[in-house]
């Protein structure tokens, strides 16, 4: 059998049909879309096509699309520029400087309100319930009378998990409060509801377009962190990449148009991977059970070291991604999976399975019939066992630095980033 890729949550194949509209922007249409001769006016009006296709698949107005080379850039942008006009128009101080986020957000997130919190601004992450989500009376007592801020992810990338962005959105409006959602993983595989959401950002290649663009969608005021020609109407400096934004125009166009259809295949593929997979012993589900992106899968395998089960998964052809990071001095387990109330000895042994265009009934079979091997023989050479206290778990893998750490719980990848 070829290899069955599994790992559509941190980068899709770039469609045929993508390929094909953007080649022309990279050698005979090469113009750029800020000249005003026939070739930049060619690129521009590529450029605008793709933002009009956009905003239809928003219901939004095109002005208020702006393109960026991903979502870490459009999450930094809209973050950071609406703090920054907080503090530029005289309203920054005690009373306004406030932001709320959840706790299971992507790092591009956490790590720009970290910055944040250096420029003076305070922030509250929400928890969220085992099930991955943030509850909206959890999320109303966390706002404050100095809150400006919101951020909550559309769905989570490494459990699936969908928020309640409908109740979130409503609640931060009628609070007076600006509402932000990281849409990567939700974009163009469910509806978004977007009626009282202020920003979304989206990343293409988490679609089947292009990597290195995406596009931020905002309806409010920011200042611009990227300064230079005044591009994007002054929102964001820097020559267009034409052939990005078609492919990603492109990419979206056909996205929409299966959008349904596909959710409803991989549903039941999803919950055929779901069942199987819990038929292990001492295995969990991570995340919600219906309320879930239609393609992904998370479940954790009790006294195994994530990444060995990658690599020997990935051995039998099968990519797929973990939610743990082990190395010879340390063990981090995912901050999504140890906010959703896991012990480490849960969070450890994770694996995500995510779910795409070309994936079938026959890879998923395959799957379900080389993981429970897998999982056996990783327990018969681990140290751990499903039975072992947590205490014991930890002196084991992470409490002691300088114990050593068996082959296969440690250096295999383990500095790899992590993508989404």
């Amino acid at each position: 059998m070829d290899r069955i890729y599994l790992d559509h949550a941190a980068t899709t194949p770039m469609r045929k049909e993508v390929f094909e509209a953007s080649k022309p922007y990279f050698s005979d249409k090469y113009g750029n879309a800020s000249s005003l001769h026939t070739m930049g006016q060619e690129a521009r009006e590529a450029v605008e096509e793709s933002r009009a296709i956009i905003a239809k698949s928003l219901n939004v107005s095109p002005k208020h699309i702006y393109f960026t080379s991903g979502g870490t850039e459009a999450n930094n942008t809209i973050l950071k520029g609406i703090a920054l006009s907080q503090k530029k128009g005289g309203l920054f101080s005690k009373k306004r400087g406030h932001i709320v986020t959840s706790a299971i957000e992507h790092p591009c997130i956490m790590n720009t309100c970290e910055w944040l919190k250096t420029q003076g601004f305070e922030i509250t992450y929400v928890p969220v319930d085992a099930d991955g989500i943030v509850q909206p009376d959890v999320f109303e007592k966390a706002i404050r009378k100095d809150t400006f801020l919101a951020s909550i992810m559309y769905a989570n990338n490494e459990i699936g998990s969908i928020q309640p962005i409908k109740e979130l959105s409503k609640i931060a409006k009628d609070n007076g409060i600006i509402f932000h959602t990281d849409a990567v993983q939700a974009y163009g595989k469910i509806p978004l509801e977007l009626e009282n959401v202020d920003a979304v950002s989206v990343s293409a290649h988490k679609l089947y377009g292009p990597k290195g663009v995406g596009f931020l969608y905002s309806r409010v005021l920011f200042t611009p962190i990227m300064h230079g020609g005044g591009h994007e109407n002054g929102q964001r400096s820097g020559t267009e990449n034409v052939p990005g934004i078609v492919g990603m125009g492109k990419a979206i166009e056909l996205t929409f148009k299966e959008m349904d259809a596909e959710a409803k295949r991989q549903i039941v593929l999803r919950d055929k991977l779901i069942t199987g997979l819990l038929e292990i012993p001492d295995s969990r589900l991570n995340g919600a059970r219906t309320e879930r992106l239609p393609n992904n899968v998370n479940v954790s395998f009790i006294a195994i070291e994530g990444e060995s089960l990658i690599l020997m998964l990935d051995a039998e052809g099968i990519e797929a991604s973990t939610g743990s990071a082990c190395s010879a001095k340390s063990l981090k387990a995912s901050h999504v999976l140890m906010s959703l109330g896991l012990k480490h000895v849960e969070a450890h042994g994770s694996l995500r399975l995510t779910l795409g265009k070309q994936t079938t009934d026959e890879h998923i079979d395959y799957v379900l019939e080389k993981v429970p091997p897998i999982v056996a023989k990783l327990r018969e050479m681990s140290p751990i066992k499903p039975s072992d206290k947590e205490e014991k778990y930890e002196d084991k893998c992470f409490k002691d630095s300088d114990a050593t750490v068996p082959r296969g719980m440690a250096d295999l990848g383990a500095k790899a980033p992590r993508g989404r």
